[in-house]
């Protein structure tokens, strides 16, 4: 059974990290999915992201990298998985993920959304606050894998 895991992953965090490895022993194939999006600045490039990601899961045969531009739905169909993945932080972060969810599945009813709670260790940790950190010259390796 495959899942996909979107998001933009600018950077890819620990607390990204920690989702996968959690839902790792439930699927056959965890899908990474870059999300691309033009009207979006990032930090690094997409291939700079899918590089460090894979560069990650050398040895999990189970984890396949790839970028999208399109509907992340759109994707999950693209690459057979029957869940998309999450993780939330907060309140806020399930508030979001669930109205994201109920859209996909009026879209394609057949993909269900999955929510992991972040690990009490990783609840703090965002890409956002990692770009932040590093645009004012902080030390943030214990953010990234």
């Amino acid at each position: 059974m495959t899942a996909l895991f979107p998001g933009s992953f600018d950077p890819f965090t620990t607390g990204h990290d920690d989702i996968v490895r959690r839902f790792l022993p439930l699927f056959d194939r965890i899908v990474v999915a870059v999300g691309v999006n033009e009207r979006k600045q990032t930090m690094l490039t997409a291939e700079e992201r899918v590089r460090q990601i894979k560069e990650l899961y050398s040895n999990e045969p189970k984890i396949d990298v790839q970028t999208y531009s399109d509907l992340t739905v759109d994707m999950a169909q693209r690459v057979g998985a029957r869940y998309i993945i999450k993780g939330v932080r907060s309140v806020k972060d399930f508030e979001y993920e669930r109205e994201q969810a109920e859209i996909n599945r009026r879209l394609c009813p057949e993909i269900d959304t999955i929510i992991l709670f972040a690990s009490p260790d990783k609840a703090i940790v965002s890409s956002s606050v990692v770009r932040e950190l590093q645009h004012f010259g902080k030390d943030t390796k214990q953010f990234l894998p």
